[in-house]
């Protein structure tokens, strides 16, 4: 009896999916390995990146959500290998307790993800755009895990990446981190599968630091056991949220039985959230955990659910060549 109700609800998504889905395009054959890109490899291409954006901007950029178009192409299998986990180096740090679940509040309980979380800002297609992402545990201390269309989108690279860890309604107390390259799955890279829609950035340091020695760095775990309980992270800028705060969804977990291979969560949380942790394991107590998966899209017909991508193989294989680049 559910075949024909899942079925008949496959043929909706797919008839209903919209600018504020992440869809992909039919493209080239895929490639082997990640993609990299040459975003702003040195001081000065990093200080014009940095100087692009004021902190007006920050504020009025575009929830890249916003600009994302709802042409409906191929999804791949997602590869799976063996279950590996990298622990967080984050300092220490106190955090209060926070709402379990939640589908959308600020996050108040401080802690590690404080630091760890920011907003992604780049240009896309002439206008100024935003997304999510996190800093992670890595041998170059420079890596920030985000979404595939929070790097590349359409063909095009975007341009003038920074992170802005801890964004606070303008405020950067902890600088902002231009990238040196972009990478992306090969997936994503050939046809914008939505299965793979997961991206990292490599960043310049900043004053002589790197990233994660002044905002510390979650775990990471990949081919893990589905559907557990999780924290995602976020800035949405689309309403009813503005961009300013940092917000949280959490509870468990359920994978999508319509289009894609993804986690879902019931969150609230609308654009601008794209690229934002999940994780596995969130200790409120200190903020850490180890992040799972990022903020991907939402289909418009079923409101209050996110989406983020299955951490595999070639998400693996992603963020091993960003922490050697």
């Amino acid at each position: 009896m559910k075949r024909p109700f899942r079925a008949s609800l496959a043929a909706l998504a797919a008839a209903t999916l919209a600018s504020t889905v992440l869809v992909p395009a039919a493209g080239a054959a895929e490639v082997a390995g990640p993609v990299v890109h040459s975003a702003a490899p040195d001081a000065a291409t990093a200080q014009a990146a940095t100087d692009f954006w004021t902190a007006e901007d920050m504020r009025s950029a575009i929830p890249m959500r916003q600009l994302l178009s709802s042409a409906v192409g191929k999804l791949s299998e997602v590869a799976r290998g063996p279950a590996a986990t990298v622990r967080p180096t984050a300092a220490p740090a106190s955090a209060g307790a926070a709402a379990m679940p939640s589908t959308g509040d600020q996050w108040t309980g401080g802690g590690a993800v404080t630091s760890t979380a920011g907003r992604v800002f780049f240009s896309f297609d002439g206008q100024r755009a935003s997304c999510s992402g996190n800093a992670v545990t890595s041998a170059n201390r420079s890596v920030v895990m985000t979404a595939g269309h929070c790097v590349k989108y359409q063909g095009s690279w975007h341009t003038n990446w920074i992170f802005v860890p801890g964004y606070d309604n303008g405020a950067a107390p902890f600088g902002e981190w231009a990238a040196a390259s972009t990478l992306t799955t090969p997936q994503w890279e050939a046809s914008e599968d939505m299965n793979y829609d997961v991206g990292a950035a490599v960043l310049n340091p900043l004053d002589g630091a790197y990233l994660t020695d002044v905002v510390g760095a979650q775990g990471i775990a990949f081919n893990q056991q589905r559907n557990q309980d999780m924290y995602t992270f976020g800035y949405p800028a689309a309403d009813p949220y503005d961009g300013s705060r940092l917000i949280y969804c959490s509870g468990s977990t359920f994978t999508d039985f319509l289009l894609t291979q993804d986690h879902g969560m019931d969150c609230d949380m609308t654009g601008g959230s794209s690229g934002g942790p999940w994780f596995l394991g969130f200790d409120e107590a200190t903020g850490t955990g180890m992040q799972n998966s990022v903020n991907s899209f939402g289909y418009t017909f079923l409101p209050g659910v996110m989406f983020g991508p299955y951490f595999g193989a070639d998400a693996q294989n992603l963020y091993e060549e960003a922490q050697v680049a």
